[in-house]
Protein backbone atom coordinates (compact mmCIF):
# COMPACT_ATOMS: atom_id res chain seq x y z
CA UNK A 1 0.00 0.00 0.00
CA UNK A 2 2.94 2.60 0.79
CA UNK A 3 4.03 2.27 -2.51
CA UNK A 4 0.63 3.40 -4.00
CA UNK A 5 0.73 6.91 -5.80
CA UNK A 6 -2.20 9.37 -4.41
CA UNK A 7 -0.49 12.23 -6.25
CA UNK A 8 1.13 12.03 -9.37
CA UNK A 9 -0.75 9.29 -10.81
CA UNK A 10 0.27 8.36 -14.74
CA UNK A 11 -3.44 10.20 -15.61
CA UNK A 12 -2.57 13.08 -13.12
CA UNK A 13 0.46 13.76 -14.97
CA UNK A 14 -0.98 13.15 -18.75
CA UNK A 15 -3.89 15.61 -18.16
CA UNK A 16 -1.67 18.32 -16.20
CA UNK A 17 0.89 18.53 -19.08
CA UNK A 18 -1.43 18.41 -21.96
CA UNK A 19 -3.37 21.26 -20.03
CA UNK A 20 -0.37 23.20 -20.02
CA UNK A 21 0.87 22.33 -23.55
CA UNK A 22 -2.53 23.94 -24.34
CA UNK A 23 -1.66 27.34 -22.12
CA UNK A 24 -4.36 26.42 -19.66
CA UNK A 25 -3.47 27.62 -16.55
CA UNK A 26 -5.41 25.70 -13.55
CA UNK A 27 -4.08 25.26 -9.70
CA UNK A 28 -3.29 21.79 -9.25
CA UNK A 29 -5.00 19.97 -5.48
CA UNK A 30 -6.27 23.02 -4.71
CA UNK A 31 -6.68 22.97 -0.77
CA UNK A 32 -8.52 25.95 0.32
CA UNK A 33 -11.99 23.59 -0.87
CA UNK A 34 -13.70 20.43 0.58
CA UNK A 35 -12.25 17.44 -1.51
CA UNK A 36 -8.61 18.97 -2.85
CA UNK A 37 -9.83 19.10 -6.67
CA UNK A 38 -7.06 17.85 -8.57
CA UNK A 39 -7.83 20.69 -11.57
CA UNK A 40 -9.14 23.97 -9.95
CA UNK A 41 -10.14 27.25 -11.28
CA UNK A 42 -10.98 29.24 -8.24
CA UNK A 43 -12.30 32.83 -10.01
CA UNK A 44 -14.10 30.64 -11.92
CA UNK A 45 -15.91 28.14 -9.67
CA UNK A 46 -14.50 25.29 -11.86
CA UNK A 47 -13.49 21.51 -10.58
CA UNK A 48 -11.78 18.48 -11.73
CA UNK A 49 -11.49 15.46 -9.88
CA UNK A 50 -9.07 12.65 -12.00
CA UNK A 51 -10.54 9.42 -9.82
CA UNK A 52 -8.76 5.80 -10.18
CA UNK A 53 -10.89 3.04 -11.40
CA UNK A 54 -10.01 1.02 -8.45
CA UNK A 55 -9.97 3.73 -5.47
CA UNK A 56 -12.90 5.68 -6.13
CA UNK A 57 -15.22 1.97 -6.98
CA UNK A 58 -15.87 2.32 -11.15
CA UNK A 59 -17.98 0.07 -11.64
CA UNK A 60 -17.93 -1.22 -7.73
CA UNK A 61 -21.08 -3.14 -7.70
CA UNK A 62 -19.41 -5.48 -10.42
CA UNK A 63 -16.30 -6.12 -8.83
CA UNK A 64 -17.69 -6.03 -5.06
CA UNK A 65 -18.09 -9.91 -5.31
CA UNK A 66 -14.07 -10.11 -6.29
CA UNK A 67 -12.90 -8.46 -3.56
CA UNK A 68 -10.29 -10.41 -1.09
CA UNK A 69 -11.05 -8.91 2.14
CA UNK A 70 -13.61 -7.09 3.73
CA UNK A 71 -11.60 -4.29 4.59
CA UNK A 72 -11.69 -3.27 0.98
CA UNK A 73 -15.14 -3.58 0.85
CA UNK A 74 -14.90 -0.89 3.90
CA UNK A 75 -12.30 0.88 2.03
CA UNK A 76 -14.14 1.85 -1.77
CA UNK A 77 -17.48 2.18 0.16
CA UNK A 78 -16.37 4.87 2.21
CA UNK A 79 -14.16 6.51 -0.67
CA UNK A 80 -17.40 6.72 -2.50
CA UNK A 81 -19.34 8.37 0.03
CA UNK A 82 -16.91 10.84 1.20
CA UNK A 83 -16.56 12.18 -2.99
CA UNK A 84 -20.32 11.66 -3.11
CA UNK A 85 -20.31 14.06 -0.07
CA UNK A 86 -17.61 16.28 -1.14
CA UNK A 87 -19.09 16.82 -4.68
CA UNK A 88 -22.19 17.84 -3.42
CA UNK A 89 -20.61 20.27 -0.74
CA UNK A 90 -18.94 22.12 -3.70
CA UNK A 91 -21.97 21.92 -5.89
CA UNK A 92 -23.81 23.82 -2.86
CA UNK A 93 -21.16 26.37 -2.73
CA UNK A 94 -21.52 27.17 -6.28
CA UNK A 95 -18.80 25.14 -8.49
CA UNK A 96 -19.04 23.20 -11.46
CA UNK A 97 -17.39 19.93 -11.05
CA UNK A 98 -16.31 17.09 -13.65
CA UNK A 99 -15.36 13.94 -12.55
CA UNK A 100 -12.22 12.08 -15.01
CA UNK A 101 -11.53 8.60 -14.54
CA UNK A 102 -8.74 6.77 -14.72
CA UNK A 103 -10.15 4.31 -17.92
CA UNK A 104 -11.19 7.70 -19.70
CA UNK A 105 -8.03 9.43 -19.87
CA UNK A 106 -6.23 6.21 -21.43
CA UNK A 107 -9.18 5.32 -23.80
CA UNK A 108 -10.41 8.85 -24.68
CA UNK A 109 -7.87 11.16 -23.70
CA UNK A 110 -8.68 14.02 -26.84
CA UNK A 111 -12.12 13.75 -25.96
CA UNK A 112 -11.70 14.08 -22.19
CA UNK A 113 -9.44 17.17 -22.62
CA UNK A 114 -11.92 18.36 -24.76
CA UNK A 115 -14.46 17.68 -21.91
CA UNK A 116 -12.51 19.36 -19.34
CA UNK A 117 -11.49 22.60 -21.41
CA UNK A 118 -15.17 22.53 -22.42
CA UNK A 119 -16.12 22.93 -18.73
CA UNK A 120 -13.57 25.63 -18.06
CA UNK A 121 -15.19 28.18 -20.99
CA UNK A 122 -18.84 26.66 -19.81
Amino acid sequence: MSHIKAKNTKAELLVFRELRKRGIYFQKRYKRVVGKPDIAWPRKKRAVFIDGDFWHGYQFSKIRKTLPKKYWLKKIEGNIARDKKNRAKLKRQGWKIFRVWEHDVSKNFNNTINKIIYLLKA
